[in-house]
């Protein structure tokens, strides 16, 4: 695997399965914020179908999916391998990192001390 970008954590990983990566644990803590608003990007091979237990049900598509929030989903890409998704998760983490991803307009009701510490943390100043 890569080196993660600045602030990423590896949070979970599956031998073979998922990996999950957490953007700043040390902010998004409870103490700070809710740790349910800490970013995470999701690799893994469960359908993505919207019905229960779906998730369960592997798949030969591997996805990376960005996570503002456990329901709000930033990106999504999909990877014919586990090894692929993994590359693509970091590149992922990285354009977050960098302030390349758009959040703000994902949300009907703005969060705006949220948001504008999400902007602080990933260089997006006014954005």
């Amino acid at each position: 695997m890569s080196e993660l970008p600045a602030g990423w954590t590896l949070w979970n990983d599956e031998e073979g399965g998922r990996r999950i990566l957490a953007y700043r644990p040390d902010v998004f803590n409870e103490s700070n914020f809710p740790s349910e608003c800490m970013p995470t990007i999701f690799v893994w091979n469960g359908s993505r179908a919207k019905r229960p237990g779906a998730s369960q049900i592997r798949t030969t598509t591997w996805h990376a999916v960005l996570y503002i929030e456990p329901e709000i989903e930033a990106e999504v890409v999909e990877f014919d391998s586990r090894e692929a998704a993994l590359e693509g998760a970091t590149e992922l983490a990285q354009r977050f990192s960098d302030g390349e991803i758009g959040y703000r307009e994902l949300y009907q009701v703005p969060r705006p001390d949220y948001f504008d510490k999400l902007d602080e943390l990933t260089g997006r100043g006014d954005a």
